[in-house]
Parts: C-alpha cells; sequence; structure tokens
C-alpha cells in the first residue's frame, strides 16, 4: 500500500527533525512512550517506517503505562502491537488511586502526575536497557507551553527536542516537535489508528492549555503564519536581549576577556 500525502509528509518532517537534533543515533533502543492518544501512536508508526528505511541501524518498542484509569482498554493497544509486529510491553501502575490518596478534591493532579509517570518511565526505560525515551509532544504543543509559561508561570520555556535527565541517566527525544497538530489527526485518519481518549481529568491545566490553543487558532485566522513565527522564535533565542542575571554576568565576562586579550 502506498502511503498517503499525510504520512509521507511526516515522515520527511520526522527525518529532517531527527538529523538536525540528533534524536535518535546508530544502534540506539528506542522506547516510544504510548499514552493511547493520537500523537503518541502517530509517533510509533512514523517511526516504524522511519527504522524500516534508514540506513542507519536503530531499534524501537512501544512501553504503555496503564494508569489505573476508569475504561482504559488495554486489550486495543495490545492488538494494535501485535499487528504492527512490534516489540511492546505494558505496564501497571496504580496513579489514579495514588493521586485521589494524595490530593484534596479541589487540588490539580497534573503536576504530581506527571512526575510519577516521568519518574516510572525513567526505570521502565533502564530496566528495558532503553537508550532513549521518545513523547509525542508536536509543535502546537511547544507553542501552547511557551504561552503557558510566560503567562502563568514567569519563566520562557517550551519543550525542547531533546533532554537528558538531570542525572544524565536518560534522554528524552519528542520526534514529532516540528510537526502540526492538524497533520498528526489528518495521518491518524488516514491510518485508521485505534485511538483512546484520556479520561483521567479536567484539570487547572488543561483548562489553560485550552485557552492558549483557542487564542493561538483565533489570531492563525487573522496571521496563518502565527505558530510557524513561533516555531522559529524557539530556534532564534537571544539570551542578550532578556533579563536573565546569568547571561548578562556571562556576557559580560566574555566582552571582559576579549577586550583583556592582546
Amino acid at each position: 500500500m502506498i502511503p498517503s500525502r499525510s504520512i509521507k509528509k511526516l515522515v520527511k518532517t520526522v527525518g529532517k527533525t531527527n538529523f538536525e537534533y540528533g534524536l535518535i543515533e546508530k544502534n540506539d533502543r528506542v522506547m516510544v512512550a504510548i499514552s493511547g492518544g493520537k500523537d503518541s501512536l502517530t509517533m510509533l508508526s512514523i517511526l516504524q517506517i522511519l527504522r524500516n528505511k534508514s540506513p542507519v541501524p536503530f531499534d524501537i518498542f512501544a512501553y504503555t503505562l496503564d494508569q489505573g484509569q476508569p475504561d482504559f482498554n488495554k486489550s486495543i493497544l495490545e492488538d494494535h502491537y501485535k499487528l504492527m509486529g512490534i516489540e511492546y510491553e505494558i505496564g501497571s501502575y496504580d496513579i489514579f488511586s495514588v493521586l485521589k490518596e494524595k490530593l484534596d478534591p479541589d487540588q490539580t493532579p497534573c503536576f504530581l502526575c506527571s512526575r510519577i509517570r516521568r519518574g516510572i518511565l525513567y526505570s521502565e526505560a533502564k530496566r528495558l536497557k532503553a537508550t532513549k525515551i521518545a513523547l509525542g509532544h508536536h509543535a502546537d504543543d511547544a507553542a501552547e507551553t511557551l504561552m503557558m509559561n510566560l503567562f502563568y508561570n514567569g519563566r520562557l520555556a517550551a519543550i525542547p527536542p531533546k533532554l537528558v535527565s538531570d542525572d544524565g541517566q536518560n534522554t528524552v527525544i519528542r520526534p514529532l516537535i516540528e510537526v502540526n497538530e492538524k497533520d498528526i489527526i489528518e495521518t491518524a485518519s488516514a491510518m485508521k489508528l485505534p485511538i483512546i481518549p484520556c479520561t483521567v481529568c479536567g484539570t487547572q491545566e488543561k483548562l489553560q492549555r485550552k485557552r492558549m490553543k483557542e487564542f493561538l487558532n483565533h489570531e492563525t485566522l487573522q496571521n496563518p503564519n502565527i505558530k510557524a513565527s513561533m516555531k522559529n522564535a524557539l530556534k532564534n533565542v537571544q539570551p542578550r536581549h532578556l533579563w536573565d542575571n546569568k547571561w548578562i554576568s556571562e556576557s559580560f565576562i566574555q566582552k571582559e576577556i576579549i577586550e583583556e586579550k592582546p
């Protein structure tokens, strides 16, 4: 079967991103974290296509974390993995019950949930001898996160294509980071992927992200290039024009060193 135009487009974009940032390297064993949503399932399919085409050998396997959320049907994913002929593992950790026990009803679970989930993914990656962990964040996620950090957290930060954990033991990669969400939706539909919607929460963070998404979509009607401009801005950072004392001090020290040279 010849891949649809949308699939070809994603394969090309992900291949370019992989080359630009060195996401997957020779003999890597990549743990592809699958939630059951459109983003991670699309990522798995695209990485499988790239692995089969790549002159550089690497391996991938699917890892799904069953968080104990109601109505999560893991057999749907198991059937899909078997149909793809891909190695997979489904881990079971009742994060859902932990959140109910630890948090008050009015507290948002996002921060604690993400920390627990990240810790589990890191330890599972080590156990399964993965050299990289692939997450399904895309360009719209990066733009929304940038705005959320600016408006709600008082910092300029988004989502990097590649991130080494603080202890240096794990490397997280985001192969879809330059892919627009609309292209993922189109590709997931073309591939008829078995999407499992997330029903864990309707939290404050999700509401904030929803507002950022609505704002960006509204502005895109006025300026169709706004998301592309934000994507370029994340590659064109000018620390000297910001207020971070660390950068200001380092720039001053470097200037002094240069001026002192004979």
